[in-house]
């Protein structure tokens, strides 16, 4: 016990490694662009393989089958085998997923592709958190697992940025080409930085594999978490993969502009993230950030989804939805820290509540494509993500009960 709380001190005296920080948060971007990249370039792909409107839905979702079906066993092997061999083996399926979209010449190719894609997100998704958590001292923890909720939109805002720049070099895949690049920089970081990713102290010798599960799986909050997490998935998904081609095929916008508006949208939710964090830091309780994201979400999303109100307003309602959500996911990622009783259960709850989410991020936009084309509007669509944020101000309410229950205040 002496040993283990002098490891614990001299960790807190050396501070947190803001380098290593940076390294793993540089992972997730890198999946983050591979979910995103799709998106943003879906009429180019929809034109190339001819792909319905349904279809391109399903491949985009498709990053996610592995998210909706096997998170939690993503997250449990984090918790065995560690967070580092993790995230390098999810950056390796990542790269490998981007090659194989490279070579397909069909869709069901490009579709098994996004799967391999898929699974290399996912491992980077569940274990990044916990060595962001080995890497940073407990007073900077909430902090850094706050901007770690940003790696999504900031994956995704960065490839919207690149997308025109690259598009007329090599059309789609000199995308796909820079999310390469990327997974290739996130990977080799984190190699760099990998003697900053242990948890002094802990061996977890005392603590069986299947009790870690339970113990986090067993939990209330943990699942109430995980499907308040859906309905702001599918809420922002559906942005984000949507907006882009309803700029381009309903306004005839060119793609500079299309890649700009959508970027600005999704970029908007990284400060979102941010001011989460903080206001988690100075012991705003969770539910009430929670409550508050999801209500406001779905104002904006109705307002978004209106064809009597002008462009500009519709617009500004989108930017609107992807920056008051942004409360959500820090609030949810952050509580790794109330769930979680040791360091081998935060990929265990990270996987589960990604599991739960990504059913949201999965089926949100399939059905809202199957929405517009079966009614022939944009605006039929808006019952779905304006119920979802409904649901997500219910669940927050009842998330907001349960943290009181774990005595004390609540803690970010």
């Amino acid at each position: 016990m002496g040993e283990r709380m002098k490891a614990g001190a001299l960790q807190e005296r050396a501070g947190t490694h803001w380098l290593a920080v940076a390294a793993a948060v540089l992972c997730g971007v890198a999946v983050a662009s591979n979910v995103g990249k799709v998106s943003i370039m879906i009429s180019a792909l929809r034109e190339d393989f001819g792909l319905s409107l349904v279809e391109a839905g399903w491949l985009s979702s498709a990053i996610n089958v592995l998210a909706v079906s096997a998170a939690v066993v993503f997250g449990f092997s984090a918790d065995r085998i560690g967070g580092l061999r993790l995230c390098l083996a999810g950056i390796g399926f990542g790269l490998a997923g981007g090659a194989a979209s490279l070579l397909a010449a069909s869709f069901p190719l490009l579709l098994a592709a996004r799967v391999v894609e898929g699974a290399g997100y996912m491992a980077v998704a569940v274990s990044a958190p916990i060595l962001l958590s080995a890497a940073s001292r407990p007073d900077d923890r909430r902090f850094v697992l706050g901007v770690w909720a940003a790696y999504m939109p900031g994956g995704i805002g960065l490839v919207m940025i690149a997308a025109p720049l690259l598009q007329g070099v090599g059309g789609w895949r000199a995308i796909w080409w820079f999310a390469i690049a990327l997974l290739a920089a996130g990977g080799a970081s984190v190699w760099l930085q990998r003697r900053h990713y242990g948890f002094p102290g802990t061996s977890g010798a005392n603590e069986g594999a299947f009790a870690v599960v339970r113990e986090v799986m067993r939990q209330p909050l943990a699942w109430t978490l995980g499907l308040l997490f859906a309905t702001w998935a599918l809420q922002h998904f559906t942005l984000i993969v949507w907006l882009p081609t309803f700029l381009r095929e309903q306004r005839g916008l060119d793609m500079a502009w299309v890649a700009a508006l959508s970027c600005v949208m999704v970029l908007a939710n990284v400060p979102g993230n941010v001011i989460g964090g903080a206001l988690l830091r100075r012991g705003v309780a969770r539910g009430k950030l929670l409550v508050l994201g999801s209500g406001l979400s779905g104002l904006c999303m109705y307002a978004a989804f209106s064809p009597g109100l002008p462009d500009a307003v519709r617009y500004l309602a989108c930017v609107a939805v992807s920056f008051v959500g942004g409360l959500i996911p820090s609030s949810i990622l952050s509580a790794s820290t109330v769930i979680a009783r040791t360091p081998r259960q935060i990929g265990t709850f990270q996987g589960l509540s990604m599991q739960i989410a990504n059913l949201g991020q999965l089926l949100g936009p399939p059905l809202i494509a199957a929405l517009v084309a079966g009614r022939g509007s944009w605006e039929a669509a808006a019952a779905l993500p304006v119920g979802a944020a409904a649901l997500g101000t219910v669940l927050g309410m009842a998330a907001w009960r349960m943290e009181r229950g774990y005595g004390g205040p609540p803690r970010p």
